[in-house]
């Protein structure tokens, strides 16, 4: 009964142009990692779909995850209902993509749950409607992103570890895509220009320009090797060949921040279970 929800990372994130409806047009690469949150979904016979636990600052009715399984509800005209629990690891605004990877494992299991049938493209296409991050999570690999994210082709990179630090604020996408430090031009690039040349975050500017925070957890990992923001949320993160090399620079984060050592991930280990248990 309980599914995993695996966290992200954005290894690089330009913004490449604005929408007349407003959403931005990016590149970014969704390197997904072994964090994970929880769920625990159980089938309902009365059609109610209700969250038995949670993050405390989210209202039920606000919570992906259950707005995802109301969506799938309607979307397959299925009577059943279900009970999710959350059980959160991924920091909530760390830019980790806690909240789209729970909508998305929502959506996967309860499709399977339930009987519903609709293939992934079917379960993508709700999962956009959601956010822009839920399509990768749906996919369940590792992957090259354009347009506003759900325009995604696998990619393999090498096996990295990853530190990642949480300096203890939430950072909101709106707020960050409405900054005027915000650079909306970045010229697209390729997989391989990727590979060969230097990438960065545009978003780390207008994020650690608002948020002192973030700037200082940033300094100061870069400080022991190269580092970033991730999406547009607080985490800053640097990639080590090495777990060991990894949770020694983790034993120094300073004990007012959280910090994770994360292996990166080729697949979702939910796509890995759902697959063995087909």
């Amino acid at each position: 009964m309980h599914w995993p929800a695996p966290a992200k990372l954005n290894l690089f994130l330009h913004i490449t142009g604005r929408r007349a409806d407003g959403y931005h047009e990016l590149q970014t690469l969704f390197q997904l990692i072994d964090l994970c949150d929880t769920l625990r979904i159980e089938v309902r016979d009365d059609g109610q779909i209700v969250r038995t636990h949670g993050p405390a600052q989210v209202e039920p009715d606000a919570d992906l995850a259950v707005r995802a399984a109301r969506a799938l509800q309607r979307a397959a005209g299925v009577s059943l209902g279900a009970s999710l629990g959350v059980t959160k690891r991924i920091p909530q605004g760390g830019g980790l993509g806690g909240g789209s990877s729970d909508a998305a494992t929502a959506l996967l299991v309860l499709n399977r749950l339930w009987g519903c049938g609709l293939n992934i493209a079917e379960l993508e296409a709700l999962g956009l409607a959601l956010g822009a991050d839920v399509p990768v999570f749906v996919r369940g690999f590792t992957a090259w992103a354009e347009g506003i994210g759900e325009q995604l082709r696998p990619v393999t990179v090498p096996e990295r570890w990853y530190l990642i630090v949480h300096p203890g604020v939430a950072v909101g996408t709106r707020e960050v895509f409405q900054s005027p430090e915000l650079t909306r031009n970045s010229p697209l690039i390729t997989i391989r220009a990727f590979f060969d040349s230097a990438t960065r975050n545009d978003c780390e500017p207008a994020v650690c320009g608002q948020f002192p925070a973030v700037r200082e957890a940033l300094e100061w990992l870069s400080r022991h090797r190269p580092a970033r923001l991730s999406g547009t949320g607080s985490c800053v993160f640097a990639a080590f060949e090495r777990a060991v090399d990894a949770e020694r620079v983790a034993a120094r984060v300073p004990d007012r921040w959280r910090a994770w050592v994360a292996r990166g991930l080729a697949a979702s280990p939910l796509h890995a279970r759902l697959g063995r248990e087909a």
